[in-house]
């Protein structure tokens, strides 16, 4: 494919998960996974930048709140990563593609270390601090966009969705431990040094990555007039059948699972239970997740992943229906530990995706995916909560559970019974995905491929 060259180590072994005459198909290591020194930077870098985004969410909510006493504002403050998804994956993803994805890796972590010091500026205003944590948050998707984009250029094989297994696990336990060292920065440094030591962060992350990724010219653009700009990640998606399923399902399964985390508190009261029992309940489905991810990444071959992604899609809502029973909360528990563990399904599907759109339209493919997943997830919420006004939290979460599980399973004949692991390389189909309009608006593997 043009402007795809993947890298490869040098290596004595036949790449893990690739099947061919003398070579067997079979799940990666971890150890072969961080054998690959670009993914060992590009993973660190990572870790530091997410770290940096917990950070940054709960010390400038926090001192909204102290500086306001305004909840409203406070929550504002947390919630502008969502809006910030929202309005800028679509617009910002495609720097990923425009640009040297090292590049934007690079400038998105070094703006953020020079805009999060000046949360810590005395008299700054809390809207002001809304504002600032706004355009913080507007640098994670192309970040994000072009981290997902170069990955299967870096990993080669099953190394490549071992890698997003490794990338999700570790995510979610940074995500747990964030809030926690947000915190105890927040009380061992005052709130601006707490600032202070996030913007370090993020200067660590881009210098990992200065240090540990190679530079890679821009992915091939077409000169043609007819080029689609911003809303080409999403007709890229749009006229490929195989990625329209790949998002459906990452977007129906991710968000009736998760619809439950807007309930964790409601849910905690029925059971009689106070702020320790909703700790519980919002830590189970991570744990499930990471638990999840190991088993479906290191233990699991390869072939065998793609064909358990729709089952597990479906056991990830479906077994919520249970909670509608109003079982024993150490059932619930448990149910939502296993759902979780059924949603690393996204880690294979992220793999899938991410080999099947062409490189040079793989950020925007990405953000639009992201942006998706996360306004189905928090509307899920949103709508849960408004539910959960009028029936019981257990209701919901068990009504939600088997909606989504049914509808998962209505969109399966969508789903590609082909290879799904080829980009759309033909020239052909390359004109076509320029050339081709939707109505309203132009809108990932892609059925534009070899047939």
């Amino acid at each position: 494919m043009r402007g795809y060259r993947r890298h490869r180590l040098p290596s004595r072994q036949p790449a893990a998960g690739r099947t061919g005459a003398g070579m067997t198909e079979r799940a990666a290591t971890y150890r072969e996974v961080f054998a690959v020194r670009e993914y060992r930077y590009l993973f660190a870098a990572y870790l530091l930048s997410l770290a940096g985004d917990q950070l940054t969410a709960v010390t400038v909510a926090y001192l909204v709140y102290t500086g306001t006493g305004s909840a409203a504002l406070a929550a504002a403050a947390y919630a502008s990563s969502y809006l910030a998804w929202l309005t800028g994956g679509p617009l910002l993803s495609g720097l990923a593609d425009r640009f040297p994805r090292r590049r934007v890796l690079i400038v998105c972590d070094l703006a953020r270390a020079a805009l999060i010091p000046l949360a810590a500026l005395p008299g700054l205003a809390a809207p002001a601090l809304v504002v600032l944590l706004f355009a913080v948050n507007l640098l994670r998707p192309p970040f994000v966009a072009a981290r997902a984009a170069l990955m299967p250029e870096v990993l080669d094989g099953d190394r490549y969705p071992v890698a997003n297994g490794v990338d999700n696990i570790c995510a979610q336990i940074v995500q747990v431990v964030g809030f926690a060292v947000g915190g105890s920065l927040v009380a061992l440094l005052s709130l601006r040094g707490a600032l202070l030591v996030d913007a370090a962060t993020f200067l660590l992350s881009a210098l990992l990555i200065v240090i540990g990724v190679r530079s890679r010219p821009a992915p091939g653009l077409s000169p043609s007039p007819d080029r689609p700009g911003r809303a080409a990640g999403l007709r890229v998606i749009s006229t490929d059948a195989r990625l329209r399923a790949y998002v459906l399902v990452l977007w129906i399964g991710s968000s009736f699972t998760y619809a439950a985390e807007g309930l964790m508190a409601p849910l905690a009261d029925q059971y009689g239970g106070g702020p320790g029992t909703v700790g519980l309940l919002l830590a189970a489905a991570p744990t499930g997740m990471a638990l999840g991810g190991v088993a479906l990444t290191r233990f699991c071959p390869p072939a065998a992943r793609a064909r358990l992604i729709l089952p597990l899609a479906v056991l990830s809502t479906g077994v919520l229906t249970v909670v509608w029973l109003v079982p024993p909360l150490w059932l619930v528990l448990s149910l939502l530990v296993l759902a979780g563990a059924a949603s690393a399904f996204a880690i294979p599907l992220n793999a899938l995706f991410g080999r099947a759109v062409p490189a040079q339209y793989r950020g925007r493919a990405f953000g639009v995916a992201i942006t998706g997943l996360a306004g189905f997830q928090g509307m899920a919420m949103v709508l849960a909560g408004l539910a959960a006004d009028r029936w019981p939290a257990t209701t919901v979460v068990g009504f939600s559970g088997l909606s989504g599980a049914l509808l998962v399973l209505a969109i399966t004949p969508l789903w590609p019974r082909r290879r799904a692991d080829r980009p759309v390389t033909s020239e052909a189909s390359l004109e076509r995905l320029r050339t081709t309009s939707i109505a309203g608006s132009p809108v990932a593997e892609g059925s534009g491929g070899r047939r």
